[in-house]
């Protein structure tokens, strides 16, 4: 006797896979970046990275190319919503919204945005490992497959000179970040960029915890490096912005379900 038929495999085309959105107007490619910082403040909260009235996380306008939305000062970033967001122009002056932003932050990533045009947002918080990292003045290692994302893909600036408050550390910062997706600031912290909100936001999530794990493979041993030729291809493989894009979807998914009102 013959057994039941198995089912047929469905065609891929019945199957979903979520991609970057095309927009069809202006103020809809706004929208979307708009509730995408919201979002990646409220997880940036979730997880831990607010520290003060520390770090931000900035967006270019697609419109208006030299002005940014980023999140009003002093506002928690569990209580961000799209409305409460601000755009400021490169010199950091508020051109929209009804809050202050943190002027020695917002140096910085206007530097940053003028610099790579390629780059939509770019994220910087004090987060507990990035800090532990940076205050040795080190890079990731290749000791997983994650932190083989930045292998060659990242930067030191070996320097610290206090709150940054002027252009000129801004464009410092920039010259070092270069053409990479991210940045140990030594004795300070991380900073990443992106093509997209979702792409800046993954990067900073998952460096930082790589600086965690090569932290604790530290204290526990030598960790074993992988070597150049795979650490290139896993990087080759998983280290442009379309993954890191995929990769943030899960967490995207969570908090604007868990949390709806931040469209507001």
């Amino acid at each position: 006797m013959h057994g039941p038929t198995p089912p047929l495999p469905l065609p891929t085309d019945k199957l979903r896979f979520a991609m970057p959105p095309m927009h069809e107007s202006v103020d809809d490619e706004r929208r979307h970046r708009k509730e995408r910082l919201a979002g990646a403040l409220r997880l940036f909260g979730r997880l831990g990275f607010e520290d003060g009235v520390s770090g931000h996380i900035t967006a270019r306008d697609p419109e208006f190319s030299d002005c940014f939305w980023v999140n009003p000062f002093g506002m928690p970033f569990r209580h961000v919503t799209v409305s409460d967001l601000v755009l400021a122009n490169r010199d950091g002056q508020v051109v929209e919204g009804g809050h202050h932003v943190n002027q020695a932050a917002f140096t910085v990533h206007a530097q940053v945005h003028a610099a790579r045009p390629d780059v939509v947002a770019v994220a910087h918080c004090h987060s507990v490992y990035g800090r532990a990292l940076a205050s040795l003045g080190d890079l990731l290692d290749p000791i997983t497959q994650e932190s083989c994302a930045f292998y060659e893909d990242h930067a030191l600036y070996d320097a610290y000179t206090g709150v940054t408050v002027d252009a000129e550390e801004g464009r410092r910062i920039a010259d070092t970040l270069g053409s990479h997706k991210a940045l140990v600031l030594r004795n300070h912290g991380l900073l990443t960029v992106g093509d997209s909100v979702d792409a800046a936001a993954w990067w900073f999530v998952t460096m930082e915890r790589s600086c965690q794990v090569q932290l604790a493979a530290r204290a526990a041993g030598r960790p074993v490096l992988i070597e150049h030729r795979q650490a290139v291809a896993t990087r080759e493989q998983l280290g442009g912005d379309l993954v890191a894009w995929i990769n943030y979807q899960p967490m995207w998914q969570d908090i604007s379900r868990s949390e709806p009102e931040l469209l507001g």
